[in-house]
């Protein structure tokens, strides 16, 4: 029979794949257009580095291979979204990209795995990757902030969709409970950040939402998904681009 923590961590595992997979559209139609138009990179660099601390997480921490597993799977989809950037942005945004791609995903992450498998010992490994994790996890939740503000002062919700911060709230919750469940406060810290932040949402949904139907382009809403996602906490996770999510 499986255990709380086995149910939790799978339900986590499936709302953050979902998470990483919101920006797919969006790199389609920059596929589709051959440029990246007004999107911007750094948040699928930073997610993308936030993605290889939390799989150094769970290889150095014990019964975490659930940690491990989906953020393996969302650093390959961001590692993907990186490159495309790389191929159809302009030259000047092409060459920034790849500076912090060489900074932030190569050169920080291998310096991270390499100085505490040489110097520290199991504890202080995990301590480290936890720490880091948490930290991006949390840097990553500003997005969602400037969302929200845009609700409030347009009163309209139409740059803040339901389902994707509904499954936002989810993502924030089930972590959390996953957390608790294993006294992870690395995992409960910024996923319990997301659960408020996700709550805030739907609760400003509720207070501005109008059943007048949408006007918004198809363009727009590829824009609005990124604007919540870039920024989210990848396990964590939880919003990726432009009018960012």
């Amino acid at each position: 029979m499986l255990s709380l923590v086995t149910i939790f961590g799978l339900l986590g595992n499936i709302t953050t794949g979902l998470v990483y997979l919101a920006p797919v559209k969006t790199f389609w139609h920059i596929v589709q257009r051959g440029s990246t138009e007004e999107f911007e990179s750094l948040p699928y660099v930073v997610k993308l580095l936030n993605g290889y601390m939390w799989v150094y997480y769970g290889v150095v921490k014990p019964n975490s291979i659930l940690v491990a597993t989906v953020n393996g799977f969302g650093a390959v989809l961001e590692l993907v979204y990186v490159i495309i950037f790389l191929i159809f942005a302009p030259p000047r945004a092409r060459a920034i990209t790849a500076v912090l791609f060489g900074v932030l995903d190569v050169v920080l992450p291998i310096a991270a795995v390499l100085i505490t498998q040489l110097s520290c010992n199991r504890e202080m490994q995990i301590t480290i990757a936890g720490f880091l994790s948490l930290l991006f996890s949390v840097l990553t939740y500003g997005s969602p902030l400037s969302i929200m503000k845009t609700v409030v002062r347009t009163k309209s919700v139409d740059y803040m969709p339901f389902l994707l911060s509904f499954i936002l709230f989810i993502n924030g919750l089930t972590w959390t409970v996953y957390a608790v469940l294993t006294r992870d406060w690395f995992i409960g810290i910024p996923n319990g950040s997301g659960f408020v932040l996700g709550t805030a949402q739907l609760v400003l949904y509720a207070m501005y939402w109008k059943p007048e139907k949408s006007k918004r382009t198809s363009s727009d809403d590829g824009c609005q998904t990124e604007n919540l996602i870039a920024h989210s906490a990848p396990l964590l996770d939880k919003n990726e681009s432009r009018a960012e999510a």
